[in-house]
């Protein structure tokens, strides 16, 4: 009966607990981050890059936040906007951001295609309601002057006539020390990703203040 009874009152905290984790879970907002290899931890374990530290520091400071990391590595404007319209179905979604326009600049996509995808992000994202901040990426110089200006210039184009927050590209000074980089020059290594976490926490917060407000 001892043994019965204690059964039965161990499933209940059971129960109770998994019910309390799932509300937990369910009361969190997510913010998407839609990008590329930079934010994919490409050359290392996923929970070795920025996003699972910044995720680790909300879990750490309980806050109600959690990043759902949509970065694969290779990916260009076009795919991101193919697979957003799913990420906006997502329940409790409070911020996307794209990280978007590297893959388009080496590959030497016309910079009005990529406009178009971003535009069209945004479009999507403002149907259903929910805010958008495109991040400003800047490639190389591998093209030329001309290729390179215009293709900067484009985020701040987007982001102008949208009215859609920008943010800093977020390995500009991490890019120029070679400690901080892999041996292909173009991917931040394990040491600077503290670093990119540090600088995406402190966008996140400002960006999730200013919808606020």
């Amino acid at each position: 009966m001892i043994k019965k009874s204690l059964f039965v009152w161990v499933s209940f905290i059971f129960c109770v607990s998994t019910f309390s984790l799932n509300v937990i879970a369910e009361t969190k907002s997510s913010i998407v981050i839609l990008g590329d290899s930079l934010s994919a931890a490409y050359g290392m374990k996923k929970e070795q890059g920025w996003v699972a530290i910044a995720n680790k520091h909300y879990r750490n400071k309980n806050l109600p936040y959690h990043i759902i990391n949509a970065s694969i590595s290779g990916e260009t404007t076009a795919g991101g906007l193919a697979r957003l319209p799913k990420l906006l179905n997502n329940k409790n979604i409070e911020l996307v951001i794209v990280e978007l326009g590297g893959n388009d600049g080496l590959r030497g996509f016309p910079p009005r295609l990529m406009k178009n995808n971003l535009l069209q992000m945004i479009k999507l994202a403002d149907e259903k309601n929910t805010p958008i901040a495109l991040m400003k990426i800047k490639i190389p110089p591998n093209y030329g002057p001309q290729y390179t200006q215009l293709f900067t210039n484009t985020f701040e184009q987007v982001a102008e006539t949208t009215n859609t927050s920008l943010l800093p590209f977020f390995i500009e000074n991490i890019a120029t020390n070679p400690e901080l980089m892999q041996n292909d020059k173009i991917h931040p290594n394990i040491k600077a990703q503290p670093l990119m976490a540090d600088i995406m926490i402190k966008e996140i917060n400002k960006l999730i203040t200013n919808h606020a407000s």
